[in-house]
């Protein structure tokens, strides 16, 4: 028998009997048989209510001999019902399938980007623009406030200045190049240098 054929099928069956009738279904040497068969096997052994070794070991289980008969051989009409039924629900998976795709299409070419592709791109700059308007902005303003500081801090540092002491009418004295500061640094016959603003005299202590 060719094993690719669906009607390669063994059906194991007796009609109703006593449960020593039905025994030889029991036998392990039967039940052995039947799990190392290559080709599948139904068991209908008794009736319905009845149940033996043999039904738990076959690949299927049958109230009856004709039943068994009904499960080795299908319906063909029914087969082909359930094909056409499996076509038709296939064909309309994939009308469905394609019918979300070519929506998600249309909704994907309707977006922005694709109408205007370069809106997104002069959005972005702009934005940039922008950014830059702002950042050259805020780098001129602490420019500027850093100016003022510094002409503040020169302006202080000019006041504070020894020659701007001397624009008031002040001298330094000085002696081996070191300023004076006090009269008892000095005494009689020193040699000074007394430095104006306009250039130095030099001066004897006396």
């Amino acid at each position: 028998m060719n094993k690719n054929n669906l009607a390669d099928v063994i059906i194991l069956a007796r009609g109703g009997g006593s449960l020593e009738d039905l025994w030889p279904f029991n036998e392990e040497i039967v039940a052995q048989s039947i799990y190392d068969s290559k080709i599948p096997i139904i068991s209908a052994v008794g009736h319905e209510t009845d149940f033996s070794i043999s039904d738990f070991v076959a690949d299927l289980r049958a109230p009856t001999p004709s039943a068994a008969a009904e499960l080795a051989v299908p319906d063909v009409y029914e087969l082909n019902k359930k094909i056409i039924s499996y076509q038709d629900r296939l064909r309309m998976a994939l009308l469905k399938k394609v019918e979300l795709m070519k929506l998600s299409f249309e909704k994907v070419m309707s977006s922005v980007v694709f109408r205007e592709p370069l809106r997104k791109v002069n959005d972005n700059y702009l934005s940039l623009d922008n950014l830059l308007k702002r950042l050259e902005a805020g780098i001129k303003i602490k420019s500027e406030k850093e100016k003022n500081k510094y002409i503040e801090l020169v302006t202080k540092l000019d006041a504070l200045s020894p020659l701007k002491t001397l624009s008031r009418g002040y001298s330094i004295t000085e002696k081996d190049g070191k300023i004076i500061k006090r009269k008892d640094e000095l005494k009689k016959g020193d040699k000074i240098d007394l430095r104006f603003t306009d250039g130095r005299k030099s001066a004897i202590i006396d």
